[in-house]
This record gives C-alpha cells, sequence and structure tokens, in this order.
C-alpha cells in the first residue's frame, strides 16, 4: 500500500539565532585551520612514508586544545536545530521515521559521494604505480570524518527518543545520561570494547545540553551561575585528569569519548549564553550574515572534504620538487598560510560538484513501503562499515565497502515518501546557495 507524503504545514518556524550560525561556521573554521597545521606527511629516500601530526607533538597544545576542543560544541548546536527540527515535523504528523529519513538522506548523501570518489580514485593511482602506504595513507584521511558521520548520526537519530524523555524531565534525563557515562568509563580498564558504548551517552548527553538551551533553561540562569558553571566543570575536569584518571590531552579522550567530553559541553554551553548577545550582533553584521549564509549552508560537504582534500594535496606534494621546510621550522608553520589557503581554493569545486547532496530531499512520488521496514535496514547498512572502521582502521576495500553500503542506504530510503514543507517552512536553496536566506538566517537549518 502506497504511502502518501504528508505536507508540513500549520507550523510556525522557529526563530534562527544568529549566533547559532556563527558558531557554527566559527567551530567548521577550526576545524580546517587545525588539521591544517597537523598533517606533514615525510617522503623517506627508500621510499616510506611518516606522517607526523606537528601540533599534537607540541607541549602547549594540550592546554590549548581545553578551549579549542570544539567537538562538543557541534553536538551542542546539534541539539538545539535538531530538537526545533524534531517538533516542527512531529506537529505536522510525522513520525520518528520520517524524521529518521531525512537525517539518514541528508548526512548520507554527501558522505556516499566522498567514499565512492576516493575508492575509484585512490585504486586508480595505485594500478598507476603508487605505493601502498601513500595510498593508505591518503585512505586513513577519510577515517577521522567517518567516525564522527558515525557519531553525529548516532545522536542525531535518537531525537525523537531522548525528546520524550526531554520533555518529561530534562534535568533527570540529563543525570542519567551522566550516570551512564561514568558507569562506563569505570568499567572500561576492565572491558575495553564497552567503552565504546559511550559513543551513544556521551554525544546524547552534550546534545541534551542543547535541548535545554533550546528551551531556555540557560537563558533563564543569572551570569553568576553560568560564570559558576563554566569555573566547575573546569575545576573538576582538571581534577580528574590531574589524578590521572583520565588523559589532559582532550584529543586521547574523544575516541573513545568519555565524561571529559561531558564537562567540557557544559562548560562550552555556558561560555556560548554568556557570549550570546554579543555573537548575536556579530552575526547580525550584514558581510558576516553573508559568508555564513553561503559557507554554513554546505558546512557537511567542506566538513567531509577538507581532510581528504589538505592528505590528497599533502601527498601528491611528496611527489613533486616543492621545497618542503622541516616539520615544526619556522618555515613550515608560515608555510601553514599557503596550505590552508590551498584547501579553501581546492574545496570551491568541491562544493560546487557535491554540494547540491546536502540539499532537502524531495518527495519520492514513485516510493512504496514498508517504510519503517526500508529506514531500519538503510540504518544498519551504514553503521556497518563506518563500526568496523572505528574499530579496525579504514582499509582501501573497507572505503569500497562503505561506499556500497552508503549507495545501498539512499536507494532504500529512495523508495520511502518524503516529508514535504510547506513554502513557508521550506529551507531556501538549502545549503550554499547564491541567494542569501531570509532574515531568519536558515542557513544550514536542518530542517
Amino acid at each position: 500500500m502506497k504511502r502518501e507524503a504528508f505536507p508540513v504545514v500549520g507550523t510556525t518556524a522557529a526563530q534562527r539565532d544568529p549566533a547559532i550560525d556563527l558558531v557554527r561556521f566559527t567551530c567548521l573554521l577550526l576545524v580546517v585551520v587545525a588539521h591544517c597545521m597537523m598533517v606533514s606527511p615525510v617522503l623517506h629516500k627508500d621510499g616510506t612514508v611518516e606522517t607526523r601530526n606537528v601540533l599534537m607533538e607540541q607541549t602547549w597544545f594540550t592546554p590549548v586544545l581545553w578551549v579549542l576542543m570544539i567537538v562538543p560544541l557541534f553536538f551542542v548546536l546539534g541539539g538545539v536545530t535538531g530538537l526545533q527540527s524534531w517538533r516542527r515535523l512531529k506537529a505536522a504528523g510525522g513520525t520518528g521515521f520520517d524524521f529518521a529519513q531525512l537525517r539518514l538522506l541528508r548526512l548520507v548523501r554527501p558522505a556516499m559521494a566522498l567514499l565512492a570518489v576516493m575508492w575509484g580514485g585512490l585504486w586508480i593511482a595505485l594500478l598507476l604505480g603508487v605505493h601502498p602506504q601513500v595510498i593508505q595513507l591518503m585512505t586513513t584521511g577519510a577515517a577521522m570524518p567517518l567516525w564522527f558521520l558515525a557519531a553525529y548520526l548516532t545522536a542525531q537519530l535518537s531525537i525523537p527518543l531522548m525528546a520524550r524523555f526531554h520533555e518529561r524531565a530534562p534535568l533527570l534525563t540529563f543525570v542519567s545520561l551522566l550516570i551512564a557515562v561514568s558507569t562506563i568509563d569505570s568499567l572500561r580498564g576492565t572491558i575495553p570494547v564497552l567503552a565504546y558504548t559511550n559513543m551513544i551517552f556521551v554525544w546524547c548527553a552534550v546534545q541534551e545540553l542543547g535541548f535545554m538551551k533550546a528551551d531556555g533553561f540557560f537563558e533563564d540562569r543569572s551570569r553568576t551561575w553560568l560564570v559558576g558553571a563554566v569555573v566547575s566543570s573546569n575545576l573538576v575536569l582538571g581534577l580528574i585528569t590531574g589524578v590521572g584518571v583520565y588523559a589532559g590531552n582532550m584529543v586521547v579522550n574523544i575516541n573513545p569519548p568519555n565524561l571529559c567530553l561531558v564537562l567540557l559541553g557544559i562548560s562550552q554551553t555556558a561560555t556560548l549564553q554568556l557570549l550570546a548577545p554579543g555573537l548575536r550582533w556579530l552575526g547580525e553584521v550584514r558581510w558576516i550574515r553573508a559568508v555564513i549564509a553561503v559557507a554554513g549552508r554546505r558546512s557537511m560537504t567542506v566538513y567531509l572534504w577538507h581532510l581528504p582534500v589538505l592528505v590528497g594535496m599533502s601527498g601528491m606534494l611528496l611527489l613533486t620538487d616543492v621545497p618542503k621546510p622541516l616539520p615544526e621550522s619556522a618555515e613550515w608553520w608560515w608555510a601553514r598560510i599557503p596550505v590552508f589557503l590551498a584547501v579553501v581554493a581546492l574545496l570551491v569545486p568541491v562544493v560546487l560538484l557535491f554540494g547540491r547532496l546536502e540539499d532537502r530531499p524531495m518527495a519520492a512520488s514513485h516510493a512504496r513501503g514498508p517504510a519503517r521496514t526500508a529506514v531500519v535496514t538503510a540504518a544498519v547498512v551504514v553503521f556497518v562499515p563506518v563500526t568496523d572502521a572505528a574499530l579496525n582502521g579504514l582499509t582501501l576495500a573497507l572505503l569500497g565497502g562503505g561506499a556500497a553500503c552508503f549507495a545501498l542506504s539512499v536507494l532504500l530510503l529512495g523508495r520511502v515518501p518524503t516529508p514535504v514543507l510547506s513554502p513557508a517552512e521550506a529551507v531556501p536553496a538549502e545549503v550554499p546557495g547564491v541567494t542569501l536566506p531570509a532574515h531568519d538566517l536558515r542557513a544550514n537549518l536542518e530542517s
């Protein structure tokens, strides 16, 4: 029996907070800049390649990471926009499966293109005689975006369920997740593989902070309370890392994630609320709005592709006579500026070619049921390769298998009617268009 796509009508779009868009864009920019300062492959005379992470080797970078580890902030922002999106869809008669379908399509389609292009390009390079170690180095360039995609998608798919708990008892929900995170952390020494279940509990806890922000919990707190939350969360973080319970390096704490990331999430959410008036003012500046409206509307494409582009460019430079300064030298640090500009330049054609895959899916007139089975199967098909990559590392074969799984997931979801937004709710030219969105600035709004 054919299941009709339903229109989203009669709902009121949440006013877009320009501070959210500005922070999301800034976080993405910081990620690209940081990776440009990390990747430094070195080609030895015997043809082997050594990859150095120069930034991580700096002693001063560990404390700086407490400020620059903005991954929790991504999940807070995702909680804010995700909860608003779910409520609009639910008010229009949508279900959790409809929400999951939209999230899967909008996150999996850009990733499918990345994996397919990388797999095909690297196989051609291998056949042309490029050293397998260089191929593996470039393959690894897709691993980091994949683990983040898996974690973010897990949190986003949980929104309908977690929103139900949140609406009943938000503080109890957060505390329960915090207890689950701490319990798993305490058992990670005995059962190491159990630590990976915190990919669910940690990011759902941080996402819950976004739910609370969306409902005005942090807005209703005094500045003293917010400053206290920032100070106390960092004091606890300093205590548990200082006594050696957790590593002081936040990159070490991120995969699998642990309690440190939740504490960072509390500090970052409170800081975001403290800075909100100034950020909102900056976000309303015309030229900043214009930049965010263009760049922010293809953020997933930029995030997925920037590291493979950087690694690919670095690998190609190894085969040329272009002067290569020694890592950690003054020349190497200054060279990060042209490297960053080159990555941005290379991302422009990538965004033009693949950015439309971020557009909101249109209703499929040919769709047939059963919808729930298709959505569940598609989710399983997506998580099989990304889980394998997270646990065992990414290989060229797994890259091809992941591309095939993602393509199968898109095909399965394409057989399900997609919910359609009314013109008033539609996201204009979703993500980077030439035209600017309406005044409420819905750049990259996950509707």
